[in-house]
């Protein structure tokens, strides 16, 4: 069913870019900022009761999957995310005088701007709405990124035994067991988790009741309180209003900053990955050190052959964070005056690459990590066929003399070889 109106079918035309759509944890907290404004005005009286509950029905209805297909506009957009809000504001006054029998677009009886939107711009509400999605996710990113941890926590333990050559440059350096490895990337990823979990701090102010420019206009001054009040009972979010409302307006540093600790994040599991791949080639080729659970077939025209997939997937997200990240700092920084038009770009990207480390984190974990095994011939061969012992010699008898045993050893392998 069809609940939207013609500002939402305009939108559609102008930036029909392609089939992606406005992300839903975005679309959802954005019912829910509507949930919070209808409710704070029947209780400051400044909305009839029967309007204002069927408002908040509605805005409880369209988070069910068969109304998925109303929120229809590309997440690129001219106006700041104006197409988004007024597309969320149609369809939910459409919801609502449905559910009163009424026809979707009866506005009269209740209308999208003056009802739905009311003491509100999108100004306020997309960015607040933003803050809120992410903060979401944060909270499953961290979980997600905690679980991964300790699954390479586990593997430190259970090979804590294996010594294998540690290499640096891609060259043969000192020995390092299998364990203390595992153990550098779950201290890794441990940080990631920590500053993930602390970040959401950062997201919990909110400029809502500031309208357009921050400064509050065309909304009651209770109303400006009450509906964050009802907004952090609805979500279980500690959000507060911004100390200045403008600030939250005008910049996007703060976007920026999450953006900035999820590339750190994707940062960190490209360099596991890359490293698994690495211990993982061959196998008789290659560094055979570890083996990876073979997941599907590694070629059309060579059977048998098997390749490193979740590592690579797991880099090529790592590598689309990064590029959204820089999205995201490009988006902030054309901020101008009182508002930013690329809010929608922050947006989509931002939800974008917590959406994708959150499922590639999983599936790293669940798919690589904890079914990898270690080749512990493939280890010891390499750690004897070596110059390792070399570099605790040279304490006894100098680098330089160490260094020519080194030389002679290394022609005697070739010319054996």
């Amino acid at each position: 069913m069809v609940l939207y109106g013609k500002e939402t079918k305009k939108a559609c035309e102008n930036f029909a870019l392609g089939t992606e759509r406005t992300r839903l944890p975005l679309i959802y907290a954005m019912l829910d900022v509507k949930k919070a404004a209808a409710m704070s005005h029947k209780e400051l009286g400044l909305m009839e009761g029967w309007k204002a509950d069927a408002i908040m029905a509605a805005c409880d209805d369209l988070k069910q999957e068969k109304y998925q297909e109303n929120f229809c506009i590309h997440p690129l957009q001219g106006g700041a995310g104006t197409s988004t809000n007024m597309n969320v504001c149609e369809t939910v006054a459409g919801c609502a005088l449905v559910s009163l029998g009424k026809d979707a677009t009866d506005y009269d009886v209740i209308h999208p701007l003056d009802d739905v939107n009311k003491g509100q711009s999108t100004n306020d509400v997309y960015p607040t709405a933003l803050r809120i999605a992410a903060i979401r996710l944060v909270r499953k990113l961290s979980d997600e990124v905690s679980r991964l941890q300790e699954s390479l926590q586990k593997k430190e333990l259970e090979y804590k035994d294996i010594l294998k050559l540690g290499r640096t440059e891609l060259m043969d350096a000192l020995p390092i067991t299998m364990g203390e490895e595992f153990g550098a990337y779950a201290q890794a990823i441990g940080r990631d988790r920590w500053r993930i979990y602390k970040v959401e701090e950062r997201l919990r102010q909110v400029n809502l009741g500031g309208t357009a420019i921050g400064l509050g206009d065309n909304a009651d001054r209770k109303y400006m309180y009450l509906v964050i009040e009802h907004l952090r009972e609805m979500t279980g979010i500690g959000l507060a209003k911004a100390e200045y409302p403008v600030d939250l307006t005008q910049n996007n540093d703060v976007f920026v900053e999450v953006s900035g600790l999820l590339k750190a994040l994707a940062v960190n599991l490209m360099k596991i990955a890359g490293d698994l791949r690495w211990m993982n080639s061959g196998p008789k080729g290659g560094l055979g050190e570890l083996i990876l659970e073979e997941v599907q077939a590694g070629s059309t025209i060579m059977p048998g052959k098997v390749n490193p997939v979740i590592p690579e997937m797991v880099t090529q997200v790592a590598m689309k964070v990064m590029a959204n990240d820089q999205a995201i700092a490009y988006a902030a920084a054309n901020g101008n005056f009182e508002l930013n038009a690329f809010l929608p770009l922050i947006a989509d990207s931002l939800l974008e690459s917590l959406e994708l480390l959150i499922r590639a984190s999983e599936i790293f974990r669940k798919k690589c990590i904890d079914t990898l095994r270690v080749n512990t011939e493939g280890c010891r061969k390499h750690l004897e066929g070596s110059l390792a012992d070399v570099t605790h010699m040279s304490v006894k008898i100098g680098y330089d003399q160490a260094a020519e045993i080194a030389k002679a050893q290394e022609i005697h392998d070739n010319t054996e070889g």
